[in-house]
Formats: C-alpha cells, structure tokens, sequence
C-alpha cells in the first residue's frame, strides 16, 4: 500500500471522528459525573494554556477545561478565546469536532513544522505563524511556530517551542475592551503584531553580532568561519518565516475588505504589515551580508596561508643557500685532505717519496684543487 493512500485513510479516520455530531461530545445535565472519568480533563489542564469567554471585550469567564469552555459558549453569547501549547490529539479532535474545523488544517495543527501561511476554510481561517527571540547567552536565535484558528465567535492559538508568549497580549487586549469588541479580527491582529514585534529584538541582536563577527574577521579569529555559517542558517530561517508573512498580510488585508472588517483595523493591519516589509529587508540584508563576509574571510584565510606558505618558501631558500655554502667549504677543504691522505700512507715503493720536489708538488696540488674548487663554486652562487 502507498504512502499517499495510507495518508488517506488516516485523514478519513480522524475525518470519522470529528464529524461525528456535537451532542455526543455533551456531558449529561443532570446527573453527576463520577469521580472516575476525571482523569481526561486533567490531561486538558496539562496543555490548555488558558481559556476564556468575553462578550462586549470584557471577561465574563476564565473555564478551566476544555469542556468548561465549550459548554459555556454555548450557553452565553460571545467570543470564545483558548490558548493551547502542544496539545494532544484528543484535544484537537475535541475542538475540530465544536468548532468544525477543517480536517486539514487540524493536521496541519497535529504535526507542525509547517511553514507561514493563511488558508480560508468556509467561516474560519486558518493561520500558521513563525515567532523568533533571541538569546543573549549562546547569541542565537529561537524559533518557535504558532498556529491560529479564527471563526465567528472563537479564537484558538496552538503554540508548538517556547515563542511565542501570548499572555501578554491577552492582558494587552483585556485593557483595550474597545479593541477586543471587535471580535476574533481584533484578536488575530493582536497576536500578529506581537509576534511582528518579537522579531526587533532578533534583528538588533544579529545586528550586533554581525558587527561583532567583522571585527573577529579582520582580527583573524580561527573560529569565526563556524559562527558565520551558523548564522547564516539562522538567516535562513529568519527569512522564512518573514518573507511568506508580508504576503500573507496583504491577502489578509485585502480579505477584511472584502468582508466588511472595522477600519481602524485594517489601518492596525497595514502597520503590521509595513512593519513586516521592513524586518523582511534587514533579513535580506543581513543574509547578503553575512555571503560576503564569509568571502571576505575566506580572502583573509588565503591571503594568510599565503603569505605562510611564502614564509615557509623561503625559509627553505635560505636553508638551501646554507646547505650549498656548506658543501662547497667541504668539497674544498676534502681535496686536501685526500691529497694528503694518498702521500700519508708511507709505502716503501711510491714513485714520489723520495722525489725532492714531491713536498713542494704535493702542496701545489692541493692548492690548484682548492682554489679551483673555490672559483667554480663562486662562479655558480654557491659561495
């Protein structure tokens, strides 16, 4: 059996389980549940992160579980607002099945890794978003993804890393009840702009450690080829999670109005928005800076070996000219020595022991070698 078709039958078994109606999914109103089944809802405590249920942008609810939540929305109007961090199936299919929730997306939800992106799924949308921070102590970047699904009347944020955090912009929301009457637009512009904002830091922080990195270069640091290939990764995926967002915003735009959305909004929107092309060209920016960093690095390097390999060239010249002008002596200096060794051996019968001008040839002898050794070897440079 294909991958593709086992796929398939996957997606239509979770397909199966979601579809099934609501009213299964409903606790019973009147009797009390037993002391047994609460285990399930302390696995939803684990990953809801927080929930809550405003009506004209003020809190009216903070339910604990999941099933708190669902059965609350249903009996009061309102904005429904659920933050989860890892979820676990179980908990996804519970919501696809409130929310409707389109199988695909929740997939998408289920496995993260996914990259930005913005999908319309009849009355929701479905939004994956990248967040980064930056850590001071190793100087790198962490990236974590969000994923956001926005209906009529709920809102639901799926956090899968440590980025990012999204209490704050709940309290930012809760004093800005004008804003937060809005309904789930305002919500999802909210979260879009805390996230846009987090990247500031990241783009001060690689800023500096570009500035950091060119003087480690010019200084001639061994290690700074490794630092600058590390961020460069990290470049890389600074861009995708920028570069898909600045399209993602102008289709967002253009779908709140087309569907009517409030238009202080839309102006909130299109700041994100400028704020997102702006942080998108630094990356560019620092991407092409960090190439040619590590060309001119790589320049430094060759240029250093270089200059070691001239080094080392002629050190070795200089050892031969050495070597040359200590041969040459011994070559000179040997010939007497042989001269002297052949009449030293005092054998009886030698033609020129007892010649009277075999002392004064024998000298002669070793003076013509020695100073004809001394000519050729001056006449060669060796000397």
């Amino acid at each position: 059996m294909s991958e593709r078709r086992v796929r398939a039958l996957a997606r239509g078994r979770r397909r199966a389980m979601w579809r099934r109606p609501v009213s299964a999914a409903q606790p019973p109103a009147e009797p009390v549940a037993p002391a047994g089944p609460a285990e399930p809802e302390a696995a939803e405590v684990a990953s809801v992160v927080q929930a809550a249920l405003y009506r004209d942008g003020v809190r009216v609810s903070s339910p604990v579980t999941l099933a708190e939540t669902f059965r609350e929305l249903r009996e009061r109007s309102g904005m429904a607002w659920i933050g989860l961090a890892r979820p676990t199936e179980t908990e996804l299919l519970s919501l696809a099945s409130e929310f409707d929730l389109h199988p695909l997306a929740v997939e998408d939800a289920l496995e993260a890794h996914q990259r930005p992106k913005l999908e319309r799924y009849g009355d929701t949308l479905f939004v994956v978003l990248r967040a980064a921070r930056y850590l001071d102590a190793p100087e790198e970047v962490d990236f974590g993804e969000l994923h956001v699904f926005v209906g009529p009347d709920f809102v639901i944020t799926v956090r899968h890393g440590a980025a990012p955090d999204l209490t704050a912009v709940r309290q930012r929301m809760e004093k800005s009840p004008d804003l937060l009457k809005l309904g789930p637009e305002a919500v999802l512009y909210a979260i879009l702009d805390a996230v846009v904002d987090g990247y500031a830091p990241v783009v001060s922080g690689v800023q500096i450690d570009i500035d950091e990195i060119e003087t480690e270069v010019f200084r001639g640091d061994p290690d700074v080829s490794r630092r600058i290939y590390e961020l460069s990764r990290e470049m890389v995926e600074f861009q995708r999670a920028t570069r898909p967002l600045v399209g993602m915003l102008h289709g967002l735009i253009a779908g709140f109005s087309k569907y009517g959305t409030d238009e202080e909004l839309q102006r909130y929107l299109r700041d994100v928005a400028d704020h997102v092309t702006h942080t998108s060209e630094r990356v560019d920016g620092f991407r092409s800076a960090l190439t040619e960093i590590l060309t001119v690095n790589a320049t430094l390097v060759s240029q250093q070996q270089n200059t070691e390999m001239r080094a080392l060239a002629e050190a070795g010249f200089e050892q031969n000219e050495e070597i040359k002008k200590i041969s040459s002596w011994a070559a000179i200096l040997f010939a007497p020595t042989l001269v002297g060794t052949i009449y030293g051996m005092n054998f009886d019968r030698m033609p020129e022991l007892h010649w009277v001008l075999g002392y004064p040839f024998a000298i002669l002898l070793m003076a013509v070698v020695c100073t004809s050794l001394y000519v050729i070897f001056k006449r060669k440079h060796w000397l």
